[in-house]
């Protein structure tokens, strides 16, 4: 091979040694509107803008739809995703199964409080002592999910904690759409659903659907419904990368509480969803909404599935679950 060859394999062989290392952020979120500052971090290309001013200058940043924790949680551990965003249920299953070892995944912050409901059809359906009325009852995933957990919490509070599972068996998984299409319709074997913002509010204005359950009834109001996390591969190989995640979620979620319409027009577009603008705006801004990086109430959340035994570890603050870039907020 001449000289020249050689200079030029070599050339190749940085170069696409280079591209090759350029990082990327593989990035999970659920249905629903609690991911709006995913929605602007994408538009407003936040992450990249952080990254760039921490010297990196180049970022790929991808991102993945998935309906219930436990295929985002296999496939962040699988190295598949880099960060998951999701209800605080799934985080801590994931670290109570991972504390102590180098895949450890805690939380990067919070991003909203936010109410998630339980609702029927049938008028007799009242209260949680009348979910065996339901038929089935949608959620999001058995067991894990936030409207599950909600469900057993609300069974725990009205029979005691040894009946927290009363309901398990009646629950069915489903995504928000198709949960909210099943109990509207009528025709199938779904009497209640749980439902999650924007589908709780459209559920809410159809004759004869009343809502049974509020998350923040149950667990109190002001508590956090969504969060981002992450292992602690991602954060300790890319302390810089991370920041800039970390970053972008902050001038996002600050952004959001600056222009309401503006997040709702993003998360419309990214969703493809036929909603007005009024519409989703008046969800977003709800009086039961706060963006917030600040976890709130989690505590209480963790200690409940503690007690009856579906969380195997006990944390004894909401920082055992949290990465230290978070340590600085009054979270609970």
């Amino acid at each position: 091979m001449t000289l020249i060859r050689l200079i030029a394999a070599a050339l190749l062989a940085l170069t696409t040694a280079a591209r090759a290392e350029v990082p990327e952020v593989r990035i999970a979120r659920q249905f629903s509107m609690g991911y709006l500052q995913l929605n602007m971090m994408e538009h407003e290309k936040l992450i990249q803008k952080h990254a760039a001013l921490l010297g990196i200058p180049e970022v790929k940043v991808t991102g993945y739809k998935f309906n219930g924790p436990t295929a985002m949680n296999d496939a962040l551990l699988s190295d598949s995703l880099d960060i998951v965003t999701g209800s605080p249920m799934g985080l801590y299953f994931i670290w109570a199964r991972t504390r102590g070892t180098p895949q450890e995944v805690r939380g990067i912050s919070a991003m909203v409080s936010m109410t998630l409901g339980v609702v029927a059809r049938d008028p007799t359906i009242k209260t949680v002592a009348d979910l065996d009325k339901c038929g089935k009852i949608a959620v999001a995933a058995v067991k894990v999910s936030a409207p599950a957990v909600l469900i057993q919490a609300a069974a725990a509070q009205a029979f005691g904690p040894k009946e927290y599972a009363r309901f398990d068996t009646l629950t069915i998984q489903m995504t928000p759409p198709d949960a909210m299409i099943s109990l509207l319709s009528g025709a199938g074997e779904i009497g209640c659903s749980y439902g999650v913002q924007p589908y709780l509010a459209q559920m809410l204005e159809k004759p004869g659907i009343h809502k049974v359950l509020d998350a923040q009834e149950v667990w109190g109001k002001g508590s956090t419904f969504t969060v981002a996390y992450t292992s602690s591969r991602f954060h300790d190989r890319n302390p810089k990368l991370y920041q800039a995640v970390y970053n972008a979620i902050a001038e996002a979620t600050a952004m959001i509480n600056q222009d309401l319409g503006k997040a709702s027009r993003y998360w419309i577009e990214d969703g493809e969803s036929k909603l007005t603008e009024d519409f989703v705006k008046s969800v977003a801004g709800g009086p039961d909404v706060s963006w917030t990086m600040t976890p709130v109430k989690t505590l209480a959340v963790a200690k409940f599935m503690h007690d009856v035994g579906t969380l195997k570890v006990l944390p004894a603050s909401w920082k055992d679950y949290f990465f230290p870039e978070a340590y600085g907020l009054d979270g609970s």
